[in-house]
């Protein structure tokens, strides 16, 4: 595929900003995760853990830009996904390690980065498509949209980062957008929209957004997206209620 540039094209222009706009949307949910794995982190390495898990949702990006196609048809693929984002939406929302010693906060910086990895390669998927989509057919306009997420990343995650710390109860909106993302993604795979349509054809329709590719149908889409966000929530707070019981308990009988 030969790289042209058409800036007398109108098309051309209007893929443009819609890249910019999906980047600016999409680079969100990365933030969130980075900020998240790293708001623990000693302040001399959330620079470090940042720019490491940027790094890392990048390449993931540009290595699934690859298979886009053939990922997108692979069944059970974002159901699996969607629960291991529901697990690590979890882990973040009840992690309460506080690391402050070298050793530890260097084990910590790689098992921030690892559960970035992780959960970047659940979500980067819909991101390279979303970008893929709007490119239509500008190569380089698909690698421009790839290359602007990472000062956008890495921005977004240094200011989350810093209102997480300052603000913990942020944390839980964290996780429930994780849950959000993680319930959009299990009712997105193509074998739960193969079990919606022959339980109701209404339930699945074309992606307006995206051409040849078939979704959910919007009540039903923010419908799962609800129930994912409020199941994170609701099993974080039973797991940091459980913690908290058990510290109790344990103070009582020392």
């Amino acid at each position: 595929m030969e790289f042209t540039f058409a800036f007398d094209q109108p098309t051309f222009w209007i893929a443009l900003l819609q890249i910019i706009w999906i980047d600016l949307l999409l680079s969100g949910d990365n933030a969130v995760v980075i900020a998240l794995a790293c708001r623990k982190l000693p302040a001399h390495q959330r620079r470090k853990g940042i720019l490491l898990g940027a790094g890392a949702a990048v390449g993931l990006r540009i290595l699934f830009a690859f298979g886009v196609t053939f990922l997108l048809t692979v069944p059970f693929l974002k159901i699996g996904g969607g629960i291991l984002l529901f697990w690590i939406a979890v882990k973040l929302a009840t992690d309460e390690h506080e690391a402050h010693e070298d050793v530890q906060a260097a084990a910590s910086l790689w098992g921030a980065v690892r559960t970035i990895a992780i959960a970047d390669a659940v979500m980067s998927l819909d991101n390279v498509v979303a970008i893929a989509a709007a490119a239509r057919g500008h190569p380089e306009l698909f690698i421009f949209g790839l290359l602007l997420t990472i000062p956008l990343i890495v921005a977004g995650s240094s200011l989350l980062t810093t209102l997480l710390t300052r603000f913990p109860i942020l944390v839980w909106f964290g996780a429930a957008l994780l849950g959000w993302i993680a319930g959009e993604m299990i009712v997105g795979d193509v074998k739960a929209l193969a079990w919606l349509k022959a339980y109701d054809p209404s339930f699945v329709i074309p992606d307006p957004e995206t051409p040849g590719v078939m979704t959910t149908a919007k009540p039903l889409h923010y419908a799962a997206a609800v129930i994912g966000a409020a199941f994170v929530l609701a099993v974080s707070y039973l797991i940091k209620r459980r913690r908290h019981r058990s510290a109790e308990a344990t103070i009582e009988s020392a």
